[in-house]
């Protein structure tokens, strides 16, 4: 019998800001620090945003997947929830969390 072993994801902070200004530069550097490994993105750090943060996510997640890595977002507040689900990306970016 094979035993699948959990693999507890890497945490990393988000930037405290994700604006239009500066998202290219995040983007970048989130995604240089992702490595390969499963992660876990702490959106909690993240309170200045608009809807840039929405596209790094998504761009990130679609890197992410493209070379077979997990990757998670976790403490969303209830205004990136509400921002995500407005683009009709909730389900996509936060999964079915309460």
């Amino acid at each position: 019998m094979v035993s699948a072993t959990l693999v507890k994801p890497v945490v990393l902070p988000a930037p405290a800001r994700v604006a239009f200004d500066n998202a290219p530069e995040v983007l970048e550097a989130l995604w240089r620090s992702l490595g390969t490994e499963p992660v876990e993105l702490d959106l909690g750090p993240c309170v200045e945003f608009d809807s840039s943060l929405v596209g790094v996510m998504l761009e990130l997640l679609r890197r992410a997947a493209a070379r077979g890595q997990t990757l998670r977002f976790g403490n969303p507040g209830a205004n990136l929830r509400k921002l995500a689900k407005l683009y009709g990306a909730e389900e996509i970016l936060l999964g079915n969390r309460d």
